[in-house]
């Protein structure tokens, strides 16, 4: 047993009653905090054991919620990454330009540069780094004439000869002028031919007769109205009375410009107006006129000068355009077995695309295709390296045709088809027939922007389609 601490007890024994009581107090207070501590501690103790039972489901709400939250989160950011990718990443070409010729054909274009430049040149299109080979056959022949390769170009599916983006059963196919305008782009068509024809109708007109150029003019107007469209064609929208074509008398232009479309009939008219909308611009009463021409002085514009002010016009949507060209007089003086056209106008398609380039910047995508080959064209014997212009043009020095054709009105008359007969004639032709006949062969495509690189190897013409609606 231990001792009884004295110097404690003797401490508390000397105290006086005063200092003996507040000892006393002091002790009681001690006494009673500790058994309130004490009691409190076992309080809690008890609570949060209570608390732990009862509240199992709510801790596993809580979780759910959290873990909803986070998903929501993820899925938020997922969503913004993605916009941005898509905006500002990956941004679509604000301008679409898509030039179509039958100059686009390999023996055509090294004709052009020999022509321009020597052997030596080199064409704007020339430049491009992307290219491929176009298979183009129609759904009835092997060989599509101009409906069948701008609808096939137009819609991504292959038709049949004189129809117009429209399927075996004769329903109307979506055209990537029609796509374009439902995303709010704007759209231009321009053509250095007629605007009813049959390369430019296939991107605004439906129709089972592409022969029927008064129709697609109505159709122009009432169906699908570009935003800016230039070229020739003025007799399909003019009454009989006022000198054109219609039976039906109506003034198609009138009803352009009641419709809020500004109608110009000169070069000068072009470049005056400054309206960034419902621009017609209708400058020849058939095709206009080949480009050598137009420089002598007459008043219509150029292909450059059509390409650039559609531009200009069709960059004022904010949404971006897309642009149809039609380089149409190529086709037209290889029909006629004219050499020196043949070449001037794919030397005029080259100047409109570097045009295009200069107008359009570095973001937009241009692509420049074939639709077919017409009356076989060859550029034969052996010129000199440097020679070009009217050297390639005649007889060489052995006195044979620098230029020969396939078919075409050149041909030798029935009869006549002797070796002497062929040598007099100028760019003669193998067989006669009344135009140069459309031929077998696989058609250029090249392309310059973001969707181009898609251009490699042998491809089938419906593949454009498929470019065009990626970049939209």
């Amino acid at each position: 047993m231990s001792k009884p601490d004295f110097n404690a007890s003797l401490q508390y024994e000397g105290c006086s009653k005063g200092n003996r009581a507040q000892y006393e107090r002091k002790a009681l207070e001690f006494c009673v905090l500790s058994s309130l501590v004490l009691r409190w501690t076992r309080f809690q103790h008890c609570q949060r054991s209570a608390w732990s039972l009862e509240s199992a489901p709510l801790k596993f709400s809580m979780k759910l919620r959290n873990q909803l939250l986070a998903l929501a989160c993820v899925l938020a950011f997922l969503g913004v990454s993605y916009l941005y990718i898509r905006t500002w990443v990956v941004q679509k070409p604000f301008g679409i330009i898509l030039f179509i010729s039958d100059g686009m054909v390999a023996r055509h274009i090294t004709a052009a540069r020999l022509y321009e430049g020597g052997a030596d040149h080199q064409l704007g299109l020339e430049s491009f780094p992307h290219l491929a080979l176009l298979r183009n056959s129609s759904t009835d022949f092997a060989v599509p004439d101009d409906a069948a390769a701008a609808s096939a170009l137009a819609t991504g599916v292959r038709g049949k000869h004189r129809t117009l983006s429209i399927d075996g059963h004769g329903a109307a196919l979506q055209t990537i002028a029609e796509l374009a305008r439902a995303q709010g782009r704007a759209v231009g068509i321009v053509t250095n031919g007629s605007l009813t024809s049959p390369t430019p109708g296939a991107f605004y007109a439906h129709t089972g007769d592409s022969r029927d150029s008064s129709a697609l003019a109505l159709q122009l107007l009432e169906k699908f109205r570009p935003d800016v469209a230039l070229g020739g064609g003025a007799n399909d929208f003019l009454p009989s009375a006022s000198g054109g074509h219609r039976k039906d008398g109506r003034d198609l232009l009138d009803e352009f410009q009641k419709k809020g479309c500004e109608v110009v009939r000169t070069k000068a008219e072009l470049e005056d107006t400054f309206q960034d909308s419902g621009v017609l611009g209708v400058f020849a009463a058939e095709s206009m006129a080949f480009s050598n021409n137009v420089e002598a002085g007459a008043q219509q514009p150029s292909l450059s000068d059509m390409v650039r002010r559609a531009i200009v016009f069709l960059q004022q949507n904010s949404k971006g355009y897309v642009l149809i060209v039609d380089a149409s007089l190529v086709g037209t003086a290889a029909e006629r077995n004219d050499g020196e056209h043949a070449i001037g106008e794919t030397i005029a398609l080259d100047h409109a695309i570097t045009t295009a380039q200069k107008y359009a910047g570095d973001k937009s995508l241009i692509l420049a295709v074939g639709r077919h080959s017409t009356a076989g064209m060859s550029l034969n014997g052996y010129p000199l390296h440097q020679d070009r212009g009217v050297a390639l043009l005649g007889n060489n020095p052995a006195g044979y045709p620098y230029i020969t054709w396939a078919t075409g009105p050149n041909g030798p008359a029935p009869g006549d088809a002797t070796a002497g007969a062929l040598r007099a004639r100028t760019e003669p032709a193998a067989y006669q027939t009344p135009a140069g006949m459309n031929n077998a062969e696989d058609v250029v495509a090249v392309g310059k922007g973001d969707g181009s690189e898609h251009l490699n190897g042998i491809m089938e013409s419906t593949s454009i389609f498929g470019v065009l609606k990626g970049a939209l």
